[in-house]
């Protein structure tokens, strides 16, 4: 029972010093309603872990008395997060504070097989890390695909399509030689969105990737939304076309390509779609997109009520001028409409999520107490300007 008391004690501290660092040993009593003599042993104890060290001394309100500032020593632990694309691979390598030391985009070199590409993945982390791989604690994959948790398999990724071996993820982990955890590309997105971007103060929110691929991440109060198979927010399976066709291939890239050539239309690029001088012929393959994009936004809106949805990916970046119009659609066809924003971290929402997601298996192993993880790592640690900074 003492154990007990002196394990819970500790983790009371550490997760009021994580919520609101640095901080005193008298505010770390005040805000937890822990003893003062209690929170000196628990510090004393995460001092000698080396999980907080004392920084400077500050001048208290109360007669100039001084205090020493405690802080976590965030060079103690790194992660990596990795967002896995059918076209590119984007990596964040972060301290324990969310702190990027590097952010890396790279082709990925999809002629290879599943194990080839594990042990690659493997061999780029191990290089971006350098000198820090020995403190790297966990590490987080996105991937373009239904992703689950029960069977550590990988389905509807045909954009690249070898991750869907059955012992891909195993090879990735065996290759890493550190725990790794994987979950769909889009709950990473909208996880970094969460912490770093354009879904900060919304506490229901979902994330839409529109590019090569479909998908979708929903979190209600603030967590991912997640189920035994990596189904939830593939509405890209949704068999609404003619003759059943699915919805991903009304909107990704490849579906605009190819919906063109059926039309007769000789479209080089996606993005000529949303161009402001388009033809006629080019205006109805739009009308047709349009209608494929509301029964996306509308389906994620009914999903989870969100307060906002972020839009990222390369079709995405082609709407950013004209999100207001599908806004206002989704608000005549359901009386309200959550808000639309592009996505504040670009092209590496999916990696900045993967970071928070390690971040938050090294949290717990540390102690520090779950609930707190809807609002760890905070601060502005992994903006998009801080991650363009980091980037080699």
């Amino acid at each position: 029972m003492v154990q007990d008391t002196r394990e819970l004690n500790r983790k009371a501290v550490l997760t009021a010093l994580m919520m609101s660092r640095p901080a005193s040993r008298k505010w770390i009593a005040e805000a937890s309603g822990i003893s003062a003599a209690t929170v000196t042993r628990a510090v004393d104890q995460l001092i000698a872990e080396g999980i907080v060290t004392e920084t400077a001394e500050i001048i208290s309100e109360s007669r100039g008395r001084r205090a020493v500032e405690l802080d976590v020593v965030s060079n103690r632990s790194f992660v990596v997060g990795v967002d896995l694309g059918a076209s590119n691979v984007r990596l964040v390598v972060a301290d324990l504070l969310a702190r990027p030391l590097l952010a890396l985009e790279i082709a990925t070199p999809t002629a290879t097989t599943a194990r080839e590409l594990a042990h690659w993945l493997a061999s780029t982390a191990r290089t971006s890390a350098g000198d820090v791989w020995d403190r790297v604690e966990h590490l987080c994959v996105g991937l373009p695909g239904a992703v689950s948790q029960q069977k550590r398999t990988i389905s509807n990724a045909p954009n690249l399509a070898q991750i869907e071996a059955p012992t891909f993820l195993d090879d990735v982990e065996n290759a890493m030689g550190r725990p790794v955890g994987f979950d769909n590309d889009a709950n990473y997105a909208l996880l970094g969105e969460q912490h770093f971007g354009a879904a900060r103060s919304a506490s229901n929110a979902a994330m839409v990737t529109i590019g090569s691929g479909l998908g979708a991440g929903l979190a209600i109060d603030g967590r991912i939304l997640q189920g035994d198979h990596g189904l939830i927010g593939e509405f890209g399976q949704l068999p609404v076309g003619p003759l059943g066709t699915r919805l991903e291939h009304m909107v990704t890239g490849a579906g605009i390509i190819r919906r063109a050539a059926e039309a007769g239309i000789d479209l080089a690029a996606p993005s000529q779609l949303f161009a402001s001088d388009a033809g006629p012929a080019l205006k109805a393959l739009r009308a047709h997109f349009d209608q494929a994009l509301l029964i996306v936004l509308t389906a994620t809106t009914v999903s989870c009520d969100p307060q906002t949805i972020v839009l990222g990916g390369g079709i995405a970046n082609s709407l950013a001028s004209t999100l207001d119009r599908y806004q206002a659609a989704l608000e005549q066809n359901l009386r309200v409409s959550p808000r639309l924003a592009p996505a504040e971290l670009g092209d590496f929402s999916g990696a900045v999520g993967a970071v928070v997601a390690a971040l938050h298996k090294v949290y717990a192993d540390l102690g520090i107490e779950e609930e707190a993880f809807v609002s760890l790592p905070g601060g502005d640690a992994l903006t998009h300007e801080r991650v363009q900074a980091a980037r080699r």
